[in-house]
């Protein structure tokens, strides 16, 4: 499974909704403390971008060499259609400062010196040190997952239905006039998880690991290939 470090990193680097929280700020809108770009470099520091004349620009230049905290929020929502859609939520903590001159006309590039992370997600609640957030990779499938699931959510239910035959002895999916729903709710190079929904509203998740851990989209084509050739028997 992903480390705590990795689904951290994953989000960050994603395309998920965030914003900024700086204390004195609370009045501002949500728009205006939502960065335009976010990155991570390379001893961790979270970077955000912001129009100039944003309140969180505006704080950070005033602060100048005073320790300035900040924490930037992350929400990741499910890109396909599904009850509890909201998959996960985290959290990066430290002190934001200005970096003048390392962004285009009209911005202005913020750093946030990651102090702790906190994720509260599909696996769990964890808390991330500097140390292990830096040293973490984003999952590689990070970029594609949202056109990988809507794809599978549209193109594939046939298959994804018999991923039931792989539940053991959670047979009641099984039943005809029980059909679940299913969707396709989260993939990582590790594997994939689907959530099944009955007609009264229930839910429950399930979890099919692929044999080994894939790297790009070419190897994620033969473990899924695999993962339903094996739904199918």
């Amino acid at each position: 499974m992903p480390s705590a470090a990795e689904r951290t990193r994953t989000l960050v680097q994603s395309t998920c909704s965030a914003v900024l929280l700086v204390p004195g700020l609370e009045t501002a809108g949500w728009d205006q403390l939502t960065p335009l770009s976010r990155g991570v470099g390379p001893d961790g520091d979270v970077f955000l971008e912001f129009p100039a004349d944003s309140p969180a620009v505006r704080a950070a230049t005033h602060a100048q060499d005073d320790e300035l905290p900040a924490v930037l929020e992350i929400t990741d929502v499910a890109p396909v259609s599904v009850p509890h859609r909201i998959r996960g939520r985290g959290r990066v903590s430290g002190w934001l400062t200005s970096v003048p001159g390392m962004a285009g006309p009209g911005r202005m590039l913020l750093r946030l010196e990651t102090g702790e992370a906190h994720i509260d997600d599909l696996w769990g609640v964890e808390c991330v040190d500097a140390e292990a957030f830096r040293d973490a990779a984003p999952d590689p499938l990070a970029a594609h997952e949202t056109d990988l699931l809507q794809h599978l959510y549209a193109g594939h239910g046939e298959e994804l239905a018999t991923l039931c035959e792989l539940l053991g002895e959670r047979t009641v999916c099984t039943c005809a006039e029980h059909r679940p729903s299913v969707v396709p709710l989260a993939l990582d190079r590790f594997g994939l998880r689907v959530r099944f929904c009955d007609r009264d509203g229930g839910c429950f998740d399930a979890r099919f690991e692929f044999p080994e851990p894939v790297r790009d989209v070419v190897e994620l084509s033969h473990a899924m290939h695999t993962l339903f050739a094996a739904a199918g028997h």
